[in-house]
C-alpha cells in the first residue's frame, strides 16, 4: 500500500487532462443509468479495497463538519459544541469547519477512527463515488483520484465501461 500511495498523486496528474476531458462529456451526455453503474463499481472497488490498508484521507485531508456533526460528534465526546469546536476545528477560506490539523485527530495508530459511528457525513461518504448524480461532482472525484487508490481504480473502471 506504501508504494500505491507513493505514486498515486504522480499517477492522478498524468491522467488529470484525460480524466477532466473524460467527465466533461459525461457532464454534457450522462448515460441514463450512471448511478446504477457506479454504485455497482464502487462496491466492485470496495469488495478488493479495505480503507483500513490505507487511511491516506484521514492522514493528508479533513472532512467538512457540518452543525448536525459537530453537534453529534461533540454529543459523543461529552463536550459543548462549542467546547468541540475550540478543541478540534478552525473556520477555512470558504467559512466551513474543518479539523485544526492532519492527520485526523481522531485516527487512531491502526488506521482505525475513534469515532467512527459518529464521524462527519463527509467521512461517511467518501470518496463519493457511489452518490446520486455522480456527473454532478467531477471535479470532486478529479481531486480524490489523487488521494484515494478506490477512487483512481473508480474512475479508470468509469472510462473502460462508460461510453461518453
Amino acid at each position: 500500500m506504501e508504494e500505491i500511495l507513493k505514486n498515486l498523486p504522480e499517477k492522478a496528474k498524468d491522467k488529470h487532462k484525460e480524466n477532466k476531458k473524460f467527465f466533461a462529456k459525461l457532464r454534457k451526455k450522462p448515460p441514463k443509468n450512471l448511478d446504477r453503474q457506479m454504485q455497482e463499481m464502487h462496491e466492485e472497488e470496495f469488495s478488493r479495497t479495505n480503507c483500513l490498508d490505507c487511511a491516506n484521507c484521514c492522514k493528508t485531508t479533513g472532512p467538512l463538519f457540518t452543525n448536525k456533526d459537530i453537534e453529534r460528534i461533540s454529543k459523543h465526546l461529552k463536550l459543548k459544541p462549542q467546547q468541540f469546536i475550540e478543541q478540534y476545528l478552525r473556520i477555512d477560506e470558504d467559512k466551513d469547519y474543518v479539523l485544526q490539523q492532519v492527520p485526523c485527530t481522531f485516527l487512531a495508530a491502526d488506521n482505525y477512527c475513534l469515532i467512527y459511528e459518529v464521524r462527519p457525513k463527509a467521512c461517511r461518504e467518501f470518496p463519493h463515488t457511489d452518490r446520486k448524480d455522480f456527473h454532478k461532482i467531477s471535479n470532486l472525484t478529479l481531486k480524490n483520484t489523487a488521494i484515494c487508490p478506490a477512487a483512481f481504480n473508480i474512475v479508470e473502471e468509469m472510462k473502460r465501461r462508460l461510453k461518453v
